[in-house]
């Protein structure tokens, strides 16, 4: 019998079929052990170009990707979920990733503006605690207001030394750009060194869920008494976003591994949820 000659393409199409119905399968499973949630627009692009040969899925929120991570001898299931900016988007794609997903893990990578004098630009923070700071309480106790959505995270499964260089601190959160006049009050106050929009949301609805949450941002800008340098400039935070949100890629395996700890028997979270989503097909 004649021997057929097996084209060179075929592994490299096989490869692709493969990887694009794997993904699929993943998509619509309901036990997914990390969510790695993207939140603004800028962040989710390089993202969303690095798994450019798939299709992605959709949620209400957003584009959604999966994979397997390979570390070392860890291999775990990974959803990259678009969330969207702002608080609002932040804690709803939160909840509704850990409804669908009901994730071991819940991961967000992302940037966040950085005060003069207190960070460096790429600087990466492993965000220890958040605070929402604007928050207006004027019947009661404002202060009780502030504690009241400020979450501690609990990190203690996390495996030191860290895989990569980071800076331990605060993050607080408004839907807001960093105000340069709020920048010695929130210093003083809370210790800050760097503001976002959305990690105040996320950790604390991961938190009423008993979700473990890894928060890493990277410095994109810099605010000090002369303004922000991206702002009215929004390439400038695009351009600097890429190689962020790449490198994040690429360390991400590292942090897996650095969370060990979470996957042993047993580990998958059992809650009931505060509300429930119902998740689209």
């Amino acid at each position: 019998m004649k021997k057929m000659k097996t084209p060179a393409c075929y592994p490299i199409l096989f490869v692709l079929l493969f990887g694009f119905l794997y993904s699929g399968d993943l998509l619509s499973s309901d036990k997914i052990d990390i969510v790695v949630l993207i939140s603004a627009d800028a962040e989710w692009k390089p993202v969303h170009e690095h798994f450019a040969r798939f299709k992605p899925g959709s949620t209400p929120f957003g584009e959604i990707f999966s994979s397997e991570i390979q570390a070392d001898d860890l291999r775990k299931s990974v959803v990259y979920f678009h969330g969207g900016w702002g608080k609002i988007n932040a804690a709803a794609s939160t909840q509704y990733a850990i409804d669908r997903w009901h994730p071991i893990l819940l991961i967000n990578c992302g940037t966040c503006g950085g005060f003069e004098g207190s960070i460096r630009i790429n600087d990466v923070l492993l965000v220890r605690k958040t605070v929402v700071y604007d928050i207006v309480e004027q019947m009661g106790d404002p202060e009780a207001a502030l504690t009241y959505y400020a979450t501690t995270m609990d990190l203690a499964w996390l495996t030191k030394p860290y895989p990569t260089p980071v800076v331990e601190s605060i993050l607080v959160s408004a839907d807001r750009d960093i105000r340069v006049d709020d920048i010695p009050e929130l210093k003083k106050k809370f210790g800050a060194i760097a503001a976002d929009w959305e990690s105040g949301a996320i950790a604390y609805t991961a938190r009423q869920n008993q979700t473990p949450c890894l928060i890493l941002r990277a410095v994109s800008d810099i605010v000090g008494v002369r303004g922000g340098e991206a702002y009215g400039d929004p390439k400038l935070f695009e351009k600097r976003t890429a190689p962020i949100m790449k490198n994040f890629l690429d360390i991400l395996p590292a942090w897996i591994k650095a969370a060990e700890k979470l996957f042993g028997p047993g580990t998958r979270p059992s809650r009931q949820a505060p509300f429930i989503f119902q998740p689209g097909p």
